[in-house]
């Protein structure tokens, strides 16, 4: 009997073990032992130093595996043969397989890498594939090949195509201006964690670069800018606003804007990129005074126009136009320039479409004029005008003066009665006598 409980308890003590050992064996381990001289670290498009972005249709682009010496021993005689899926073929042969050699020597413990050149066919697809890599090399001071195989996957990334512009690339002087930047990707693929920071000052920017001396004497109310990701074929825009000093009308302001982005293989890149605006001087026209005269025996609408600006207007019409129901004809005068702080009149006489009717009329004077790009701007002022016909007016300033008229005209025949009959008596007088 103790024999027996003895046996037993040996058999559960070394099931344990076996338990113990199950659990730290290789078969179960989520990770894959594999111990060799050579261990592979990456494979991507691009060389030893920087990955590249990458669609179909590229051709004899560099693709580059990235291995490491981890054996005790230093390699040498490095050539490899890279297998890729159907739609990548070498640049250099039409058929076979990717061959590269570089016949260095790679000491233990150090990194190296082999690059072949592809060719990627315009119908495969961006993504993930897989490829096998075999590498043959031999040790120093040891005759003979050994060669290593390697399974990997490597990314068709697509590329990412940044552009930046201005919606509206003009600007007005002595004014607070609107600017909306879009941002573009005309790529294929993403870009993420857009960052675009305004490079403002004559430091930020390199001697080399182009100045930037007049953006400096401007006022920005933002300089920095997140815009997230920007997807294949997608625009994402910013807006922010600024002022433009009087002296930069005429000039073209850049505005030098420095963006970083996470390309397709999530590096980070940084690209300088400069916006041009083109500066136009400030009309600010403005229509008062307008009031009605008599002019050369006709009822005429005047009034005054006065550019606040810091340019001329240049081609200007003024027209009025009937408003409601009334019968006053459309005209129209030509007044030349609209000169910075100079008071411009006009005048235009009132003409009917019809039969003049007097009394209220309500107008519209409308100014338009062109800038110096030559676009063309319009203002308007609406007002009420009173008419009256001019013969009434006179026939009513005749029957004013008819009272006075006839005074005058009975006071003459008084003078010229008293007159004659002083006369007469006179002549009686020296007769009698």
């Amino acid at each position: 009997m103790t024999k027996l409980l003895a046996l037993l308890g040996i058999f559960f003590i070394g099931q344990l073990f076996v338990a113990a050992y199950a659990q730290t064996s290789t078969s179960n381990s989520p990770f894959t032992r594999q111990f060799g001289e050579i261990k592979f670290l990456n494979a991507y498009f691009g060389n030893f130093k920087e990955k590249m972005e990458v669609e179909p249709g590229d051709m004899n682009v560099p693709f580059t595996v990235v291995l490491s010496a981890v054996g005790t021993q230093d390699i040498t005689g490095i050539s490899g043969e890279l297998s890729l899926p159907m739609g990548f073929s070498s640049s250099n042969t039409k058929n076979g397989l990717i061959m590269a050699d570089t016949g260095n020597t790679a000491l233990a413990g150090e990194i190296f890498s082999l690059t072949f050149h592809v060719n990627l066919d315009k119908n495969i697809q961006i993504g993930q594939y897989p490829g096998i890599l075999k590498l043959d090399f031999s040790r120093l001071r040891e005759s003979g090949t050994r060669d290593s195989y390697f399974n990997f996957d490597f990314l068709v990334t697509g590329k990412s195509t940044l552009n930046i512009k201005s919606v509206d690339p003009f600007l007005t002087s002595i004014k607070n201006n609107l600017v909306v930047v879009e941002v573009s990707n005309d790529g294929t693929a993403a870009l993420s964690n857009v960052h675009i920071v305004l490079q403002n000052t004559q430091t930020s920017v390199s001697s080399t670069a182009q100045s930037v001396t007049n953006l400096e004497n401007s006022v920005f109310d933002q300089n920095e800018w997140n815009i997230g990701n920007i997807e294949p074929k997608s625009t994402k825009s910013f807006a922010f606003n600024i002022y433009i000093p009087e002296k930069l009308k005429d000039e073209t302001l850049h505005a030098p804007m420095e963006i970083t982005y996470l390309n397709a293989h999530g590096e980070t890149k940084t690209t300088l990129r400069t916006i041009d605006f083109y500066v136009n001087g400030l009309i600010n026209a403005s229509i008062y005074n307008v009031d009605v005269i008599t002019l050369s025996k006709k009822q005429t609408v005047i009034g005054e126009i006065l550019n606040e600006g810091n340019v001329d207007g240049l081609f200007a019409f003024v027209t009025l136009e009937p408003l409601g129901n009334s019968n006053i004809k459309k005209s129209t005068q030509y007044i030349d320039k609209l000169e910075p702080d100079s008071p411009v009149p006009f005048n235009i006489p009132i003409e009917f479409d019809g039969e003049p009717r007097d009394g209220e009329h309500d107008i519209r004077i409308t100014v338009r004029y062109k800038d110096s790009l030559r676009n063309e701007n319009t203002i308007s002022y609406d007002t009420t005008i009173y008419h009256k016909e001019m013969l009434k007016e006179e026939r009513s300033s005749l029957t004013e003066f008819v009272p006075f008229i006839i005074l005058g005209v009975l006071a003459g025949i008084g003078v010229l009665v008293y007159t004659r009959i002083k006369k007469k008596n006179k002549k009686t007088v020296n007769q009698t006598s």
